[in-house]
């Protein structure tokens, strides 16, 4: 069990550029289209969080037109997405909220109270959203100290149960995921967020990457385990899917 000073805090290191040709935003419908183009065979299109960005990679020979109409078709089910991403933002902004006040939203900024307006007929209102204003130095000490006190519990409880122990438990502010584990070194770093968020999600994501000491991928053994130690781990595996990380 690592001790107290063991715990450390960091920032997710920014992604690296991609290294595909320049990308061009395209209207479509009312709808925003980031197109990349990339030295691949297909097309594929993304709705990327926290905002709902469309996202598409297309072949370097593709032509525009054929972009377009892919994204035609895709319409309803890209809006789509883009409502229940908006809902998941909402309700993971509304639990921030609870345990410190969020900045209040500059008039006319589409400030997360406006989730659910409309702009463009049928299309979602995507609000603005300012991560540096989400995670306040305030925010980032209250989510680790929430973290902080249940930790040492949950350890206690779930070693014994897993076999394993990790050899430090790190928090981030993570833009791509709830935590991660490093098995060869013992490290598991969690995302600073679950300190925002009702408890049992902050102790399914512990026991997965306590697991991950025991199994590097999500297989078979990966799945016995977490079925022997947490029998409601895809409930709560479903739940979590549903926040959006902010």
């Amino acid at each position: 069990m690592p001790l107290p000073n063991q715990r450390r805090h960091a920032r997710e290191a920014p992604a690296s550029a991609s290294t595909a040709a320049a990308s061009t935003v395209l209207e479509v419908d009312g709808l925003q289209l980031h197109v990349t183009r990339k030295r691949i065979k297909n097309l594929y299109l993304r709705i990327k969080p926290p905002l709902g960005t469309v996202e598409v990679s297309a072949p370097m020979r593709m032509s525009q037109r054929q972009i377009i109409g892919f994204a035609h078709e895709r319409h309803s089910w890209i809006v789509q997405q883009q409502r229940r991403m908006a809902e998941a933002r909402r309700m993971s902004l509304r639990q921030a909220e609870t345990l410190t006040p969020l900045p209040s939203a500059p008039a006319g900024d589409g400030g997360h109270a406006g989730v659910d307006g409309r702009r463009g007929g049928d299309q979602p209102q995507l609000p603005m959203f300012d991560r540096s204003a989400m995670w306040t130095d305030e925010r980032k000490h209250a989510a680790a100290a929430a973290i902080d006190a249940a930790l040492p519990g949950l350890l206690r409880k779930w070693a014994p149960i897993v076999g394993r122990s990790p050899s430090h438990v790190t928090l981030r502010v993570m833009t791509s995921r709830w935590g991660s584990c490093t098995p060869k070194t013992g490290r598991i770093r969690l995302n600073l967020q679950l300190g925002l968020m009702e408890p049992r999600f902050l102790e399914y994501v512990l026991v997965h990457e306590m697991t991950h000491l025991w199994a590097n991928g999500h297989g078979a053994d990966f799945q016995r385990r977490m079925s022997a130690y947490l029998p409601s781990w895809r409930e709560l595996r479903r739940e979590l899917n549903k926040r959006v990380l902010l």
